[in-house]
């Protein structure tokens, strides 16, 4: 599908996405500074998961300044929040193609504490929405994969994995 999507931006579309920054670092009241990202705060597409042990994550956040105690990061779709060396990492999921549960996976940062949090709706009427708005080709195919019947965090964790694997050989 990404390669589909690609193909239906238009050139403004591509620069208003060329122009955003690949992490951004706030102020939260509570946390202090907060990096967020998209995969992890040196590359957009890199994968790590709840259960990546110690020093994969000492290599990922290596660069990552010692005045960011909490970092938000996704990709992976799959929510958790764990400690890293004294950091917070927090995957908040995702609302529209969410891992290991069905809703809207999403994150709440409020005085000092993280909670993740899911927010039901209706999947059927999500998914024909979806349908009769879209033009992609297997439209279908993809709303019953990740609107009506999301892959388990197991499912999910085990092709991930596959995945990293395969591309480093």
């Amino acid at each position: 599908m990404g390669e589909w999507v690609a193909g239906q931006l238009r050139p403004d579309h591509v620069d208003l996405l060329e122009s955003l920054p690949a992490t951004l670092t706030l102020d939260v009241p509570g946390f202090g500074e907060v990096l967020f990202c998209h995969a992890t705060p040196r590359d957009d597409e890199e994968m790590v998961f709840v259960d990546s042990d110690l020093p994969r994550w000492a290599e990922v956040l290596a660069d990552v300044p010692n005045s960011v105690r909490t970092v938000v990061c996704g990709h992976t779709h799959m929510p958790f929040a764990r400690l890293v060396d004294r950091r917070m990492i927090v995957n908040a999921g995702s609302v529209g193609m969410p891992y290991g549960t069905t809703g809207a996976q999403w994150a709440l940062l409020a005085n000092g504490t993280v909670q993740l949090r899911r927010t039901e709706f209706d999947r059927e009427a999500a998914a024909a929405d979806i349908e009769a708005g879209s033009t992609f080709p297997d439209i279908t195919e993809w709303t019953d994969f990740f609107v009506r019947n999301p892959p388990s965090d197991s499912e999910a964790l085990t092709t991930f994995k596959e995945q990293v694997r395969n591309k480093a050989t």
